[in-house]
């Protein structure tokens, strides 16, 4: 029986992680570089490490050291369900595909957290310059298959990428955002005889990055307050 008890925890940890998991230990590392624990440049290592993580043990490692990770083990409090017309869906991943054809996103639209890019005997085209932000982390997947995909980003954003080619080329120009608040845009994707390509775009920013951190953050706590009331 001890045995069992000893060896449940470790195989939890031996489970694959999903993207939600990853999301969520992107979400306390974000905050704690808010809150002064950890610097840019930790902050840029753990995400990167968080985003190449295959299991749920190897991302509980990227925590272990922050508050978040302890709090987390506190007893397990049931709230009363909501009432399923006012449960919010989780927003679905933004897909980008061009097969023997072109496909281009670009102007005044919204960046999901996720965005796929497939392009086979295609081309991608990713323009975040003008895009709105909702998230601070955004995960864009590349698979290029004899095609193209390319990424432009605002200047005043950081720029991230993890990946690589097979006879094809994998180029992403490491970019500092000098806001610790600025999204972050990785870029994570295989090239196999093919391209993929992510830089910023000259003389594109973000305007609104602190006004839009704080309007999601008035929000959450308008939620909390109101889930609290019932």
């Amino acid at each position: 029986m001890d045995l069992q008890k000893q060896t449940a925890p470790a195989a939890a940890t031996e489970l694959r992680a999903s993207d939600a998991d990853r999301d969520r230990i992107a979400d306390i590392l974000r905050d704690a570089l808010a809150e002064g624990r950890l610097t840019a440049d930790e902050h840029a290592e753990r995400v990167e490490g968080v985003l190449a993580a295959k299991t749920v043990g190897e991302l509980e490692v990227f925590i272990r050291d922050l508050p978040a990770a302890h709090a987390r083990r506190a007893p397990h409090v049931p709230v009363p369900a909501r009432p399923a017309l006012e449960a919010t869906p989780l927003d679905p991943d933004d897909n980008v595909v061009a097969v023997f054809s072109s496909a281009v996103r670009k102007g005044r639209w919204r960046a999901g957290r996720r965005i796929h890019a497939y392009a086979v005997f295609g081309s991608v085209e990713i323009d975040l310059s003008e895009a709105l932000f909702e998230y601070q982390q955004v995960v864009i997947r590349a698979i290029s298959l004899f095609g193209s995909v390319e990424v432009r980003v605002p200047e005043n954003v950081s720029l991230r990428g993890a990946g690589g080619g097979v006879l094809g080329s994998f180029e992403v120009d490491h970019l500092d955002a000098a806001e610790p608040q600025a999204p972050v845009v990785h870029v994570d994707g295989w090239a196999v005889l093919g391209s993929i390509e992510a830089r910023p775009k000259r003389g594109r920013l973000v305007a609104d990055i602190l006004d839009r951190v704080q309007r999601h953050l008035d929000k959450g706590a308008k939620g909390l307050r109101k889930h609290s009331d019932r």
